[in-house]
């Protein structure tokens, strides 16, 4: 993956772009809000963390480590959040999609099933990936059932795996989908969302 690459991505539902040091004054609108932090490695919820928190998504992009998206609900022009490729190995033709959090005005919208159908294609589809996984805070059942119900296979829990909030070790579940599985994904789960040029 070239992490310098512009990369915008866009379905009937959401756009997905680089995200940017400038969109603090639009992310504010939504970040703001603790529940949302709820379960991340870091927060956002305040004009201190919430500045770091771009610094370190636009820092590590630099570094090649992470591509972090900003999300815009194409229903209002809104900034609703934000998502990540990251982990990425070539050599293996897989990487992670995570680091996403969406405003409570747009969850349960299918704002963040619109961007997972945009990563996974891109994914598969552009970038040639056999394997895209996603994790989450095992205390997260919000995230568990969404990727559950998404298709994706829970594959297990690692144990004390990342060091998250307040210095507290989390237990991480990883979630699959492979390239197989895909093509099927796409016409069911995903059937919903045509990708704009």
């Amino acid at each position: 993956m070239d992490f310098s690459a512009q990369v915008v991505l866009e379905n009937n539902r959401v756009r997905l772009r680089p995200l940017e040091l400038t969109d603090f004054e639009a992310l504010k609108a939504v970040a703001f809000d603790a529940d949302i932090w709820k379960y991340t490695l870091t927060r956002g919820d305040d004009a201190v963390s919430l500045a770091a928190y771009l610094r370190q998504a636009v820092e590590a992009r630099e570094q090649g480590l992470r591509y972090p998206f900003a999300i815009i609900d194409r229903e209002t022009g809104e900034l609703a959040g934000s998502t990540s490729y990251y982990s990425v190995v070539e050599g293996d033709q897989r990487l992670s999609i995570g680091y996403t959090w969406v405003g409570t005005k747009f969850q349960r919208s299918g704002l963040n099933r619109a961007c997972k159908h945009l990563l996974l294609s891109y994914a598969f589809d552009t970038l040639g990936c056999e394997r895209v996984e996603l994790e989450t805070d095992s205390r997260n059942d919000k995230s568990r059932t969404a990727m559950a119900r998404m298709g994706a296979t829970e594959e297990g829990t690692l144990r004390s795996h990342r060091l998250t909030q307040g210095g507290v070790r989390r237990d991480t579940v990883i979630f699959s989908i492979i390239r197989p599985e895909w093509s099927g994904l796409r016409t069911t789960v995903f059937n919903d969302f045509d990708i704009r040029g």
